[in-house]
């Protein structure tokens, strides 16, 4: 518990203290966002803001982690793993970001480069999981209840989950402080349900060691959302771009197959899944039909667009996300009382 304690103090004082020479360090380069020509006219306002502001919740997290192996808790594979993931997609993302600066364009990796990062990734997630941490190769839905898959199959599903997630989360980060303070509420969630099999460890498949790292690493990144988001709130100094919000995803699509919660998720990141959805559905309907469900996908143009203030939209947002995180927290709980009861 303490080595938690100490991981979220860490982060959430290194991300306060870090964006502002994060910010100071890219505006001096002239790293500013680019707006999307068909984007929401109220956006062209944002243009020049700072981006790649991901890089400090990233480096205040991992700070936050190695700080709290200072005390009695030793490092374990699974939490290797994890943090693998995070800083990997991370690196796709600020590659992504910095070639839209360097060219001075909105587009940066093309999908096939994009896809071929997270494929890596996901490459060494899938076999080096059951082979260096003893990860189950199975779609988890909470608890016990899961499918086993053979490897190919497993890195497959490793694959969509973790572009799935880290494609979600950046859809979501569109408005300001929209997806840090979304994701400091569901990495909340998942600190809790990490600690719990930590407390727990004959409920589930990680040993209690494992459980207490991935708690570290998500309390480090709940507190460095919290933290980044003190200057990403509107108007926002600085915007997460794909360093972060891939970071994010990749991290919520790692965490949820070491705590086998992976189907579990579409309702911890309920938002994501929303936003998510309201492209697919956009994009659909308008190739099978030429007209169109909302005025903008992701939804949270489509409210911009119906004159909704951006904070109003954001505020009711994370309530969403909030409604989402009791959910799952709820569904979590209830399964483990199905299997133990309540003093089991």
């Amino acid at each position: 518990m303490i080595a938690i304690l100490i991981s979220g103090t860490v982060a959430l004082v290194a991300a306060l203290a870090g964006t502002p020479l994060v910010i100071t360090y890219f505006r001096e380069r002239g790293f500013g966002q680019f707006i999307r020509e068909e984007g929401p006219e109220a956006h062209h306002a944002k243009a020049g803001t700072p981006t790649m502001g991901g890089t400090a919740i990233v480096l205040a997290a991992v700070l936050a982690f190695l700080t709290a192996h200072l005390t009695s808790v030793t490092f374990t594979p699974v939490g290797w793993l994890v943090v693998f993931v995070f800083v990997g997609m991370a690196a796709v993302g600020f590659a992504d970001d910095f070639i839209k600066l360097r060219m001075q364009r909105n587009l940066g990796l093309n999908k096939t480069a994009k896809f071929l990062g997270q494929a890596v990734i996901a490459a060494v997630f899938a076999f080096a999981g059951p082979a260096l941490a003893d990860l189950p190769t199975n779609i988890s839905i909470v608890g016990a209840l899961e499918i086993q898959l053979p490897n190919w199959a497993f890195f497959l599903w490793i694959f969509l989950l973790l572009a799935g997630a880290s494609n979600a989360v950046n859809l979501t980060d569109g408005l300001d402080g929209l997806a840090a303070g979304s994701g400091a509420l569901v990495f909340g969630a998942y600190t809790l349900i990490a600690f719990w099999q930590f407390r727990n460890p004959f409920a589930y498949p990680m040993e209690s060691g494992e459980a207490l790292d991935v708690a570290i690493i998500v309390a480090a990144v709940m507190a460095a959302c919290a933290g980044f988001l003190w200057h990403n709130a509107p108007p926002a100094r600085i915007f997460m771009g794909d360093t972060g919000s891939l970071a994010l995803g990749g991290l919520l699509a790692a965490v949820s197959v070491v705590t086998n919660t992976q189907v579990l998720l579409v309702l911890l990141g309920g938002l994501y899944v929303l936003e998510t959805l309201s492209v697919i559905i956009q994009v659909a309907v308008f190739r099978s039909t030429g007209r169109r469900v909302f005025r903008m996908a992701p939804m949270h143009h489509h409210f911009e667009l119906l004159g909704w203030q951006e904070t109003t939209i954001i505020v009711r947002f994370w309530i969403i996300a909030g409604i989402g995180v009791a959910l799952g927290l709820g569904t979590f709980y209830a399964e483990y009382l199905s299997r133990f009861g309540p003093l089991g």
